[in-house]
Parts: C-alpha cells; structure tokens; sequence
C-alpha cells in the first residue's frame, strides 16, 4: 500500500507522460512528412519551427501580437491539448500566461498536415468594459536559406492587389516592403517548395510580408486603419483577438502547390445552410473588348447590345453574362459613385432578366463597392427582385480591419438574397469563399484586361502566376483572349484589344486558374470565323468546366513551364503554357491511373491564333510528348476509352 502523497505523485507523472505521447502527435502531419513544434522561448514569447521529410524548413521564429495599451509581458506555457484544427490535420492548443501576478493568456494554435503547416493567436475576451487596440504583430518566418522566391512588391497599402510575381531572393527583401500573399519559395533541396499565406480572417486586418531587420527571412506586417494608422485591429475587450492561419504551404515539387488546399481547410465553415441555389460556371463579358457588336447598330451600353451578349452565351451554352460599368445611372458630380438602384436611362434590367432566362442564362451586374455604403440591404433586395443572379463588387482597394468586415457583411448579406459574388481591385483570397460559398471568384491578380492599356500579361508572368496566386483561391483572370499575336506585333490597344500568347496558350488557362465563375474576356464576333463557324479552340470553351472533383500538379519547372490535370467525372483536362521559350515537355500520365484513354489535342499552330488540333488514343502508364511555341500552350481533354 502507498502512501497517499506517494500515489499523488505517480499519478501527476503518468498524466504528464500521456500529455507529451498525444502532444507529439499531434505537431506531425498525418503522413508524418510535415513536423510543427511550438513553445514558449526561455525569453518568454511563442516561437514556431516547421520541419519537411525530417529538415528544418522554418527555423525557430517568434509569434506574437503587439498591443498598443500594454504590452504582452514575458510568457510561461501553462496547458497543451491535441486538437484536430482541420480534416486530415493533427494539432495543439498551447496555452500561456504572463509571469506577473493575474497575468493575461495567450493562445497558440497550430497544424501540422500532409501538405503543409500553420497556426495562430487568440487572446481570450476579457470582462468588463474597454478596447484591445492592436498595433501589429512580431511574428516572423525565419529561415537560414537565402531562398529564391517569387512575390509581388506593393509602394503602399492602399493598391488593387495586381501585380507580377517576380523573382526575389528571401534575404533582398527589405524591412520597409510589402509584399502580397502568397511568398511562394524554392529551398533548393531537389524541388521542395513552400508558400507563405494566411487564411480564416475575421475582424481582423490582412497582412502582408516585409524583410525582417536582420534579414534572416519575413515578417508579418499588418494593414493599418485608415482612421489611425498607428492602429491595425481595434476590437472591444468582450471579444477575443484571434488571428488569421499563418500557412506555410508545402509540396515536394513547385507545380504540385496547386494541388494544396490549406487555405480552404483551414477557412471557417461554410455559414450558409442551403447551397443549391449556388451554380457555378462560365460567363460572356463585354467590358474588355469594347462592347463590339458589328451587326448591333451603334454598339454600346443599351438593350440592342446586351441582347446580342445574351444570345452569344445562350448559343456557347454559358450560364451568365456579366454586364460591366456603364448600366447604372450616374449622379453628376466627378467621383460620384454609380446609383446602383436605378439604371441608366434606355436600360431595363428586369426585360434583360427575363430576355436572358428564355435563353438558359442569369445575368450578373457591376457595382463600385461604395455605392453599397449604408444601402447594401436595399441593394441586394432590388437586384433580387429584378432577378439578377450575381454582383460584381468592383474598386476596393483595401485589406483594413474595416474592408474585411465589410466582406464579410456583404457576403452574408448576399446569401440571404440568394446573389452570387465577384470581388475586384479586391484583395488576395483568404478562405472566405469556403465560409461563403456563394463568393464564387475574386481578382486580387493582374487578369487579361492589362492588355488594354499596358504589356505586363506577358506568358512568363502567365506561368509565374500559375506557381503563385493560383495555389490560393478563385482567381478571376478572364481568360480567353482570341486576338493572338506576338509579343513584337502587339500593341496595348482597346476597343478589340490582342493577347501576347496563342491561342492554345490561353485556352490552358481555364485549367490553370481556378474560376468558380469564368468571364470569356473577348466578344461575340472573335469566337466566331469570318464565315460564321465556331473559331478553333470554341469547342474546348464550350466544354471544359469551372469547378473540379480532383487536382494535380504534373510536371514543370518554376517560373518557366507548367502542366496542371483537373478532373471532372470521369474527364480529365489538361493545361501546359510555357514562357518566351519554346519547349517540347514530357508529362507523366500517370494521372490517369489504368486503362486505355482518348485524348483530344488543341496545340500550337503556325501562327498564334492558329490551332493544330490532334486525336488519339494512349495508355495511363506512359509518357506524352507535348511541342509548345514561344508564348504558347496546351489544353487537352481525356476520355476513358
């Protein structure tokens, strides 16, 4: 018999051993490729470390957020729980205290998963009255590597979020930058590559990432208030502070980063109960080629004109037309926004509604997001009345604590009028559209429509993209431009604008870039031959869809060529563009997994706008030879025989 004390003691010990057994488990990734330790540094701050395969991928690196009033003192950890932050995800729910007397907590949570690793910050809501005034955060990414990255650099916090993404070494980037989500990084061991985000944001500001000071990897920088930059997240001491994810996105090999779906996993769950209103798919879209109608007299913003978008669509079998800027009247007075509950005199929205329904297509309608300001119900309410199916929000501009609010106001509000959502000038996805599923696609990338006035959209900047932005989320880039030329021929031009790629290059691009809704950049008249026959490369349109059961990364190499597979039923698509250099690439086929399959070929032409259209037959377990030219692609269709 023991004694009691004695007994005490060898039950706080075994409950300690069980503790660290679970919590072990928990910092390793279900398929034990991903390690995620966190604690709390002898110096009294959370600090992160994310190994890949067994290698230190993220060094030791601080965690903490930056209170104006009085800052966190030094921390000691008090409890660790296992949790299951997402499926097929182990984590950790680490919790601190200050050292002083009735010091406050913190929380640190983390992920470790198969294809990445993450984790966060929650300050428990405190009683009684008062304000957390936020300042920023000290958390920081450190790594001993000067990895070759690409990101986008933005001069000030107030931009559309467009911009290439450029080649940049980790240890260049200065501590005054701003660079947009995601990082996307190359270690340099064989093709392992990581990309640095954030997902899951609620009132709360969107970060960017800086240099650090001691230029030893990136810091997080959070968008100040507009009404104090001093301040980035303001919030009553009732509600807890929780940050977004800090996501540090992992693949073996750069062009599987498409496949990764933390941001998504990560993201709260969807808030709207019944979906089925909710259909995806591809749109007609008139605002980048200039309205053309050469057989509407006097083409522009009236019914005559919409019309002819609206029959185009119906005949390509597309389910929406999105009607741009120029419908809605407009108050006198420059930088007066839209009034965005009457339209523009001529134009009657229901008759186009109901014009459209008879043809088997919903129509969507532009808006400055400014004319929502303090009307954003009335809005909606009037637009569902007249039957619009979707709301193009245009002209944001902002990542604050206020512009994440009003998405998420905007989008709830939406749902409850059942009307579908496109962001622009918006920033980069973070998760919203699994909370809101009827957030269906968002810009916050450099899209087609640059070809109008610059020549930034070149193929390099097409690839670059498809490493980078398109890992995350919906990317409204409006491909399908079907006036190809070469980059020496172009011309920055509109009405009628050209494409520096071919046309094989840009029907990839409706594989490469995920687009729930999909807006054909150019109009009626370019999909159609002068002899009024379908253009080659409309079969491909026509067919691929916009959301995907299954998604792989097959070949590639960073910044210069890519091949992506998305499956739809039993269809596998197939997208491959290349930069300014020709190549002829080899793609593993084993995608395909057994069996015989028939493959449909739209490849590289003679000249840009030309299309060498192939058929045949090949087995899973080979190899497929693909030529591409100069600023070219591939889009392929494969169909178990």
């Amino acid at each position: 018999m023991f004694p009691r004390g004695a007994l005490g003691l060898m039950l706080v010990l075994a409950t300690g051993s069980c503790a660290r057994s679970e919590i072990a488990k928990a910092g390793l990734s279900p398929d034990g490729s991903v390690a995620i330790a966190a604690d709390v540094s002898p110096g009294g701050i959370f600090q992160v470390s994310v190994r890949h395969h067994g290698t230190p991928l993220i060094s030791p690196s601080p965690a903490g957020i930056l209170l104006a009033d009085r800052p966190f003192g030094a921390l000691v950890e008090t409890a660790r729980d296992a949790v299951v932050p997402a499926p097929g995800c182990t984590g950790e729910r680490i919790t601190a205290r200050e050292k002083i007397q009735g010091g406050r907590r913190v929380i640190l949570e983390t992920s470790a998963c198969d294809d990445g690793a993450a984790f966060r910050l929650i300050v428990p809501a405190r009683p009684g009255a008062g304000t957390w005034r936020v300042t920023g955060e000290s958390t920081r990414f450190v790594t001993a590597r000067n990895d070759a990255c690409l990101g986008v650099r933005h001069a000030k916090f107030f931009n559309s979020h467009e911009g290439d993404y450029r080649p940049v070494r980790l240890r260049t980037l200065k501590h005054d930058d701003l660079y947009d989500l995601p990082l996307t990084c190359g270690t340099g061991h064989g093709g392992e590559t990581y990309a640095l985000t954030e997902s899951n944001i609620e009132h709360y500001s969107a970060a960017y990432l800086t240099g650090t000071a001691a230029g030893d990897g990136v810091s997080v920088r959070l968008t100040p208030r507009p009404d104090d930059d001093r301040l980035a997240v303001v919030l009553p001491a009732g509600k807890p502070i929780t940050t977004p994810w800090r996501i540090v996105m992992i693949a073996d090999r750069p062009e599987r980063l498409v496949e990764n779906r933390m941001v998504q996993r990560l993201a709260a769950p969807s808030r709207i109960a019944d979906t089925t209103w909710i259909t995806p798919g591809k749109a007609a879209w008139g605002w980048w080629s200039g309205l053309l109608a050469p057989d509407v007299p006097d083409a522009g913003h009236n019914m005559a004109t919409y019309r002819r978008y609206i029959d185009f669509a119906g005949r390509m079998g597309l389910r929406y037309y999105v009607i741009d800027q120029g419908w809605a009247a407009t108050p006198s007075g420059k930088g007066q926004p839209a009034d965005v509950l009457t339209p523009a005199k001529g134009i009657d929205v229901p008759a186009l509604a109901e014009y459209a329904r008879q043809r088997g297509v919903r129509i969507w309608l532009w808006t400055d997001w400014k004319s929502l300001d303090g009307r954003m119900d009335a809005v909606l309410a009037r637009w569902q009345g007249w039957g619009v199916a979707g709301m193009k929000v245009d002209f944001i501009y902002r990542q604050d604590q206020a512009v994440v609010g009003f998405y998420h106001r905007l989008l709830a509000t939406s749902a409850q009028h059942r009307i579908l959502i496109n962001m622009h000038a918006a920033f980069v996805p973070r998760g919203l559209e699994t909370t809101y599923p009827n957030f269906l696609t968002q810009e916050g990338a450099m899209g087609n429509e640059y070809n109008r006035w610059s020549r930034k959209v070149t193929a390099g900047y097409d690839v670059r993209a498809a490493y980078t932005r398109a890992t995350i989320g919906p990317m409204d880039y409006t491909p399908g431009g079907f006036r190809n030329v070469t980059p020496a021929a172009f011309s920055p031009q509109a009405p009628a604008p050209e494409v520096m790629t071919t046309r094989a290059h840009q029907l990839a691009l409706f594989v490469l870039y995920p687009s729930p809704l999909t807006s054909l950049a150019d109009a009626p008249v370019a999909y159609r031959t002068s002899d009024g026959r379908w253009a080659p490369g409309v079969t491909f349109l026509r067919e691929v869809p916009t959301t995907w059961d299954e998604t792989r990364g097959i070949a590639g190499a960073m910044g210069e060529w890519i091949a992506v597979a998305r499956r739809k039923g039993r269809r596998w698509y197939l997208g491959v563009i290349t930069d300014s250099r020709a190549r002829t690439v080899s793609l593993p086929l084993d995608f395909l997994r057994d069996g015989r399959w028939k493959v449909r070929a739209w490849l590289d032409g003679d000249k840009p706008t030309a299309i060498d259209g192939r058929k045949g037959e090949i087995g899973a377990n080979g190899r497929l030879g693909v030529p591409i030219s100069a600023n070219g692609g591939a889009a392929l269709i494969f169909e178990r025989r």
